[in-house]
């Protein structure tokens, strides 16, 4: 068995302009697509966690499984998600 996990981060709705920042989903939007998938998928779960990092959705940045973002910008953006941990059937 092997351990393997699934983010779910509210999604960019519209993209920064140069008069307004970025739009995104609620939260409560990404725990809902949990949801949805945890009842459809029904994984073999260990955890559940929310999770809180910056910048992921900068073009430099390769989203929730980056693991170097930078949080050292002149503008950092905080954004959190929910990871769902659980076991695999391979490894």
């Amino acid at each position: 068995m092997a351990i393997a996990y699934r983010d779910f981060a509210p999604k960019m709705t519209s993209a920064r302009t140069l008069l307004k920042a970025e739009q995104f989903e609620s939260f409560d939007d990404a725990v809902a697509a949990a949801n949805l998938w945890i009842e459809a998928a029904a994984p073999d779960l260990l955890g559940i966690e929310t999770v809180a990092l910056p910048n992921i959705w900068r073009s430099v940045e390769e989203g929730t499984a980056d693991a170097s973002l930078n949080a050292a910008a002149a503008i950092s953006t905080w954004h959190q998600f929910v990871r769902v941990w659980y076991r695999t059937g391979t490894g």
